[in-house]
């Protein structure tokens, strides 16, 4: 009975390919331990939590601070703690079905992690575990928690290996945002700011119209921003340079994205300002045919549903369980 299931174990080792065991994390302040959750009479501790989620703490650390900080590293708790009472569930569940781990598969994956992350120095290894406060069993158990749960997961989740015609169609349609390109158009502004409260916005609209009149006769925008434009990048020849969708303001966006490349606008009022546009440029906005894209439309669905099957799984262990958090 057991003989089958040492190929799923061979194969969960072979899949096995972290750069260093989460175990063996730098905790750089002391570790106030205690009961974070119990699984069918198995504690889980504050401690384990933390050693699982130091690394990603770490990054949070040096991303956000303050009240941000304190919720993203909350939520990464819970997940954290998740992810062990998960374990837990599962290393049960395998021990119930009676089958058992030779200790050799560990220790291989043990000398392994020396070999690949420690240059073969065992001493070297030996010494982080010591400085991290680790010993060399907790190490192998948590090891042999990660091969039994690879090689559970292999003999219970069986997604399927092909997805249907029909769904990777459905799936195309559905999110062709996905498979294009971003659109950016590449242009040149002239802003003449309203003088209405000088009781000059006549006198500006006229001096817009007067500029687009000579634009038309042949005038360089760029020459014609830097000596009119009151926008930002006057000094730039009003070029904006590349810029997506979202970036001007509706009205100004709209004819940008629909104006041919070379062209120019007329006067645009918006706000009491008059505007000129002038499009240099333009790409993407361009989506893939499903013809490219159907082996990563038919790779995302597979993955979706290894993902459920494997949320099936687990919901149905935690459910015949006893599980308390604290």
């Amino acid at each position: 009975m057991i003989r089958p299931f040492y190929v799923a174990l061979f194969a969960a080792i072979a899949l096995l390919n972290s750069p260093l065991c989460q175990a063996v994390i730098a905790a750089d302040q002391q570790v106030i331990d205690g009961i974070a959750a119990i699984v069918n009479g198995e504690v889980i501790t504050f401690s384990q939590v933390r050693l699982l989620i130091a690394p990603r703490e770490r990054m949070l650390r040096q991303q956000y601070t303050g009240e941000e900080y304190h919720k993203r590293l909350k939520e990464a708790q819970a997940e954290a703690l998740k992810d062990l009472i998960d374990r837990q569930l599962i290393v049960q569940s395998f021990k119930k079905e009676n089958f058992s781990l030779p200790d050799y598969f560990v220790e291989q994956r043990v000398n392994d992690i020396i070999r690949e992350n420690f240059g073969g120095d065992r001493n070297t290894f030996m010494k982080m575990l010591e400085a991290q406060n680790f010993s060399l069993s907790e190490f192998r158990q948590n090891e042999y928690e990660k091969i039994v749960v690879s090689a559970m997961r292999g003999k219970n989740v069986k997604p399927s290996t092909i997805a249907s015609p029909t769904k990777i169609e459905e799936y195309y349609r559905k999110h062709r945002d996905q498979f294009t390109s971003k659109e950016e158009v590449k242009m040149r502004m002239i802003m003449i700011p309203s003088r209405a409260a000088e009781g000059n916005s006549a006198a500006q609209k006229a001096m817009a119209e007067e500029i687009l009149g000579k634009l038309a006769n042949g005038a360089d925008f760029e020459r014609m921003a830097q000596m009119y434009s009151e926008d930002s990048t006057r000094d730039l020849g009003g070029d904006w340079g590349w810029i997506e969708r979202k970036t001007l303001a509706g009205p100004l966006e709209k004819i940008a994205f629909g104006l041919p490349v070379g062209k120019i606008s007329n006067v645009i009022e918006l706000a009491g300002n008059y505007y000129i546009l002038k499009v240099d440029a333009k790409r993407g906005g361009v989506t893939k045919p499903l013809s490219q894209v159907r082996a990563d439309v038919e790779k995302m669905l597979l993955q979706e549903d290894a993902q459920r099957l494997q949320e099936n799984w687990l919901a149905g262990l935690r459910q015949k369980a006893s599980i308390r958090t604290f």
